[in-house]
């Protein structure tokens, strides 16, 4: 297992980008060969980023696939949404193994994603070869793939935090709702108003109330997990809170039939056997400080007996689990390595 596999990152100036170009330098396994930026095109990348002063020599250079797919094994594209289409198909057809962090490759119906994304798809067929990549639920799927969408940040959340009562058969499907904080990072590095300091400094705001555009993958993903049910249909509110990076996910169902705690606890206990990436609370409620800077989803299982609702709770962080680190979990397992392999730092604290 000493092979070192050629790597590039695309969309690299971004936060997504950064944390991939800063985990993969890590990586025992990874040489990074090329990086991109269309803002940032011909500066070093200590330059953008001078916390990798030292340890990354690359200067960002403009997008171009083909070229891109000459010179690397594997590649991480981190584009906008929409911007992911084209570049993924050329460098699938080279044969490359892909990682899309954007939600181009993450819907299997191409009727919902247009829907959801206001844009046309014009690679469809590869819709269906992309592997949602999601390892604790995906994982010998995202093993034998060449391209795989990474999962959004509050999916990532959500449906790990779901699924162990979903796969069960145990939840009334009508009755899930997430309510769901971000970190500001979230939200991209481009300048808008909501994220100015001012603006978002001692608020909390809710937004996209009942159209944010992660909500169709927590749909397919969990309706997935009990197709003789039918579709899942979720409430889903996010909010912006004034902390760099992290998610809480809170979700609330009902199940059928009603169980203790103690019994939730074991249900999840075993559902999560042998995960890496998912840790179980029990006596610490999840918390977006405990798992920064790392690959983890912590989870805690709750019930509120007098009212009749499970309560689940999620941390992760939205720039690792949520994002890069998710994308070099999968990319391990497309490539053969230990999935666990460059992610097992601990985070920082407080």
């Amino acid at each position: 297992m000493g092979q070192k596999f050629r790597v590039a990152i695309a969309g690299a100036s971004g936060y997504a980008g950064a944390e991939l170009v800063r985990l993969a330098t890590a990586h025992p396994f990874f040489t990074i060969t090329a990086v991109t930026s269309e803002k940032s095109a011909g500066h070093f990348v200590s330059s953008v980023f001078p916390s990798l002063k030292g340890i990354v020599d690359h200067r960002f250079e403009a997008l171009a696939p083909e070229t891109l797919a000459d010179r690397a094994d594997a590649i991480f594209l981190a584009l906008p949404h929409t911007k992911s289409q084209d570049p993924v198909a050329v460098c699938t057809k080279a044969g490359k193994y892909v990682v899309d962090l954007s939600a181009d490759y993450r819907l299997k119906d191409v009727r919902t994603y247009e829907q959801w994304y206001q844009t046309p798809h014009t690679h469809p067929r590869l819709l269906q070869e992309a592997v949602y990549g999601l390892p604790e639920l995906h994982r010998s799927a995202i093993a034998q793939a060449k391209l795989v969408a990474s999962p959004g940040c509050y999916p990532t959340a959500a449906i790990l935090q779901l699924a162990p009562l979903v796969a069960k058969g145990l939840v009334q499907p009508e009755t899930i709702v997430i309510d769901a904080k971000s970190g500001v990072s979230g939200a991209g590095r481009s300048p808008a108003l909501p994220y100015h300091f001012p603006e978002a400094h001692e608020s909390l705001e809710p937004y996209k109330i009942g159209q944010h555009r992660h909500t169709p993958e927590i749909e397919q993903e969990l309706s997935g997990l009990m197709p003789k049910v039918g579709p899942v249909t979720v409430t889903f509110t996010p909010h912006l809170v004034p902390m760099n990076r992290g998610i809480l996910s809170t979700a609330y169902c009902k199940v059928t039939p009603a169980m203790p705690l103690p019994d939730l606890r074991s249900l999840y206990r075993e559902f999560y056997k042998g995960e890496r990436f998912v840790r179980l609370h029990e006596d610490v409620v999840p918390n977006p400080r405990y798992i920064k800077g790392t690959n983890y989803c912590d989870v805690g299982v709750y019930v509120d007996s007098r009212a009749g609702w499970v309560v689940t709770v999620a941390a992760v962080d939205n720039l690792v689990k949520g994002a890069a680190g998710q994308a070099i979990q999968a990319m391990n397992l497309m490539l053969g390595l230990p999935e666990e392999t460059g992610l097992t730092a601990p985070g920082s604290y407080p």
